[in-house]
């Protein structure tokens, strides 16, 4: 990786120890607080901005969340800093218990393993569902998304990399019922902070990462549905394995080996 693992940059090792809340980077929305929906509104603010420092790296794993010190220095009150919370908890980023102080989640490699082992099984489906079903016109929109993220740095504009990321697997993956599309949206945001750290840790992960998604596109044009579910789930595997490799080498994820060996034939 670009550091050693374990350490934290110098500008986020501060928040480590819960000293660190006065480094964090956030613009106040200012105003009084509104009715409900205005509150909602600014929760789900808080909630992304904190959400995104976690994903990036900027929030290291272990970093102390203290509720009262972040809702002062982000400028807002109690309450949406407490919803905010409670949403990253949903999501399984913090560890938030009663009377205890939150913290960022470390990265468990169990949680990995099964989360792209679901990835891999139910993405592999809804590929195979969609590839027989794409207009041009949603080729050109796969095309398009894939041109934002050669364009775009992940450093400099980590929420444009992501959104432009996400429409491309989104309309790979398009054709299946809303709640299977409900459930790998659901995959893939728990997925962010994995793929940041194979960015991170592995040397050419971009410019792989790239062919790779210039291979789904390409078999979706020929409406290749079985190489489009080879493709899918060696790219996805390949990124749960480098990172497990660099963060866990003795854990053995059986979940991801063994998806890849039902839907990609074992290649990884």
């Amino acid at each position: 990786m670009s550091r050693k693992r374990g350490e934290a940059p110098e500008e986020s090792r501060s928040a480590a120890d819960g000293s660190g809340a006065s480094q964090v980077p956030f613009e106040p929305t200012g105003g009084t607080p509104g009715p409900a929906p205005g509150g909602r509104r600014l929760a789900l603010d808080v909630h992304g901005r904190l959400r995104e420092m976690i994903l990036s790296g900027a929030l290291p794993p272990g970093s102390v969340l203290l509720q009262a010190e972040m809702a002062r220095k982000l400028g807002v009150s109690r309450t949406p800093m407490r919803e905010a919370f409670r949403l990253l908890q949903e999501e399984g980023l913090i560890d938030a218990q009663p009377d205890q102080r939150a913290r960022v989640r470390t990265v468990d490699p169990e949680d990995l393993d099964g989360v792209y082992g679901a990835r891999i099984m139910l993405e592999s489906l809804a590929v195979s569902v969609t590839a027989k079903s794409l207009a041009p016109g949603d080729l050109e929109r796969m095309s398009e998304a894939l041109k934002r993220m050669q364009d775009l740095s992940v450093d400099d504009r980590p929420d444009d990399w992501h959104a432009a990321h996400k429409e491309f697997h989104r309309i790979a993956t398009q054709a299946v019922a809303p709640h299977l599309q409900r459930m790998l949206a659901s995959l893939g945001e728990h997925s962010e902070r994995y793929i940041r750290l194979a960015q991170l840790g592995v040397h050419n992960s971009w410019a792989r990462a790239h062919s790779e998604h210039e291979a789904l596109l390409e078999a979706l044009r020929l409406s290749d549905k079985d190489e489009a579910v080879r493709v899918i789930s060696r790219h996805l595997a390949r990124t749960a394995l480098n990172v497990l490799a660099d963060i866990a080498p003795e854990y053995e994820p059986a979940a991801t080996r063994t998806a890849l060996g039902i839907a990609g034939n074992g290649q990884a």
